[in-house]
This record gives C-alpha cells, structure tokens and sequence, in this order.
C-alpha cells in the first residue's frame, strides 16, 4: 500500500516538473532497452555526438540492477540511475531523448523536448498495430496496440533503415512525424569495417580466444510465449551440440546468442572448447568474426546481410510461429539462405558448408535481399543523427 502511493506521487511530481521547467538546451539522455548497458543505436550515436560537444551534458539512463556492471564497462560516461530523483530531473529538461525501445506511458514529456526514436531492427514479425493477438503475459491486445500508438505519438523522429521498415513503422506505429531516412547508426560499425581483417583478427582472439577456424553464429529469435510463468522463460535447443559440432571441423567454434532472459537455461557441459554463449558482447563483434549466421526468424538476418556472408535458416517452429505468435510481413521463402526444414536437413546444409564455404545457389536472393534492406547503409548514419542535433540545439 505505502509503495503504490510513494509510486503515484513519484509520476505526479514528475509530470509536474515536465509541465513547469524548462529544457536545458545542452543536455541529451541516452537509453538502450529500457535502462540496459548502452549499446545499439543510441551508443553509436553517443560515440559521434561524443566527438563533437561536451560529454558533461550527456548522460545515461540505466537501471539499478545494471550500474555496477556499465561502470565496470563504462566508467567514462555519465550513469544515472533509472527513476532515481537525478534522472527524473534529466528526463522532464533534457534538449533530447535518444532511445530505443518504448518509455512508459505515464511518463510526460516536455514540450520542448525533441525526442529521437532509433527503434531496434528491421521488422520481420508483426509490429504495434499490426499484430493480431499478443501472447505475451500480463498483457492483452488492445491495451498494448493502444500503448504503442500512445508513445509512437510522441516521437519528433524516427530512424528507418530502409523503405520497407519506413512503409510498415508508418502503419503499425500509425507514426505522423519524421523518418530520418539513413540506414541504422549501430549499422556505420558493420558497413566501416566489413573488410578489416586485422580488425576482425583481433575480435576472434577476444571473443573465443583464438584467430583460426570458422565461427558459426547460431542468433535464434525471442519466442515470447515460451515461458514457464510470467517473468520466467527458459530456452530450447532446436538441435543436438554432439551432432552439430561433429559437422564442423576440429578448428571451429558454435557461438549461441540467445536473449538475456533465457542465457542461464543453456548447457554446454562437454562442449565448452568448441561452443561458446555469448550474452553481452557486442553482436556487431559476433557478427565481424562470423563466417555463417544461422537464425530463424530473428532481424538479425537484415544487419548480416550488409557483411554479404552465408545465411542459413532454421525455423523448426514455423506453423507455430507464424499462425499463432506475430506473423510476418517478409516471405519467408524470399530469405537469402537455404530454409533447413528438420534437424537432419539443418546437419546437412553445414556439412556443405564447410566443406564449400558458401551456398553459392543462392546468390541471386541474396542480392535482392541486399538490395532491398541494405542499400541506406553507407557508414554514416551515426553522423547525420549528430549533425541534425547540433543544428536543432543552435535553433
């Protein structure tokens, strides 16, 4: 009962504050996730403005759970606690709002705030709007399209990182303002340093601890019905470590991204030499040492494909997937890979993998795919998000 009402008068004094002060002209707030370690679009946005104005002024929201670990990572940049009185302050008089997920709805937003949208992905799944039930739980489909267009509303640009995200954000985030139409700043990294070797050398011998063999990078999506109760998921290896290890040779290593959420669920026990889980490093890192990328239904096809490397896709769910969770927009037979339809299908296109280095048959898709998700991407997106907040800060 005493932390319902210390909570309801923490949102009213906020929105008070939002209402009455000022912006101050100078300073930006940063968010990734929602108060997770920086990283994604508005870290590579914060590297460029970093450059250029005085990083007294820019700070970060993170969320208690995380501020010792991002000034473990971070001790350079300016952590504020999420919700903390400090941070209420920020957010209700700061010049920008850099983010990249939703912010809760309760929260008022200045009127002289210009709050920059960088979203997270090209869509493959249903968005917003869009969606036709959701399955997540402790929410239902009304009032979760009607949050999404409520904060969506609220947001003066969004980046989009091709036209077909453009077309669809329109739609399913029923946005009205405008799109910055430059390709995805956390992007600049892949499209700079596709081609450096040294670079990527390097990254490997960090990441698994040596610069020879393949990496295969298995990034799975985040299936958001799969959860034991609310707040607990758990995650499901689609495949056999033993026979999918045997398919690579003595050099090579099986990287799993999997979601945070569900990072402690997986054992690798016998495996460790050979297969490695990567939570928190940098996917752009994973992306640069990798030599194939195997996923499902995951946007980080739409990233990759700027490193033109192999692909291979595993959705060993699909009828569950796409009639009963989100759907898709894309179809799914224009993917620029081989579709593996069963476990003993997905053993064989590695195996020829690895024994021919590419799915050369496939390279015709895999032009058009380029095509059509990349072509925004040209290394500098990080630039022009700065140098049109520089110009609307003079203003």
């Amino acid at each position: 009962m005493i932390k319902r009402i210390i909570s309801k008068v923490y949102k009213i004094i906020f929105n008070i504050t939002a209402t009455v002060f000022s912006v101050r002209k100078d300073v930006v707030l940063f968010e990734s996730f929602n108060g997770k370690l920086p990283s994604d679009n508005p870290y590579a946005i914060y590297q460029e403005l970093v450059k250029q104005t005085d990083k007294a002024n820019l700070y970060w929201g993170i969320k208690k759970v995380h501020i010792k670990e991002a000034k473990q990572q971070f001790p350079d940049l300016n952590l504020v606690p999420r919700f903390s009185v400090k941070w209420l302050w920020l957010t209700t008089r700061a010049n920008f709002w850099v983010f990249n997920s939703r912010m809760p709805n309760w929260l008022k937003k200045n009127k002289d705030t210009i709050y920059i949208q960088t979203w997270h992905g090209t869509p493959l799944k249903k968005l917003g709007a869009d969606i036709q039930e959701v399955a997540m739980p402790g929410n239902d489909t009304e009032k979760y399209k009607n949050n999404f267009i409520f904060e969506a509303s609220r947001w003066d640009y969004l980046i989009a990182p091709n036209q077909y995200s453009e077309d669809i954000f329109k739609r399913a985030f029923q946005f009205k303002n405008t799109f910055l139409e430059i390709g995805y700043p956390r992007n600049d990294e892949l499209v700079n340093n596709k081609n450096n070797q040294k670079l990527q050398d390097g990254l490997k011998e960090k990441i698994i601890g040596k610069k020879n063999g393949r990496v295969i990078l298995y990034a799975p999506t985040w299936r958001d019905d799969y959860f034991i109760k609310k707040g607990n998921y758990k995650f499901y290896m689609p495949f056999s470590l033993e026979k999918i290890v045997n398919c690579l040779d003595q050099d090579d290593t099986l990287i799993i991204r999997p979601h945070y959420l569900v990072g402690d669920s997986i054992d690798i026990k016998g495996y460790e030499d050979r297969v490695k889980i990567c939570i928190d490093e940098n996917i752009n890192e994973l992306y640069l040492i990798s030599d194939l990328l195997i996923t499902d239904y995951s946007s980080v096809m739409f990233d990759f494909a700027i490193l033109q490397r192999p692909m291979l896709f595993y959705p060993y769910d699909m009828a569950h997937y796409k009639e009963k969770l989100r759907g898709f927009y894309l179809d799914y037979n224009e993917v620029p890979g081989p579709i593996a339809e069963d476990e003993e299908n997905l053993y064989e296109f590695i195996r020829n993998f690895v024994s021919q280095g590419q799915f050369s048959e496939y390279d015709s898709k895999k032009e058009r795919f380029e095509q059509l998700f990349c072509s925004w991407e040209n290394g500098g997106a990080s630039q022009q998000v700065t140098q049109l907040m520089l110009e609307l800060k003079r203003l």
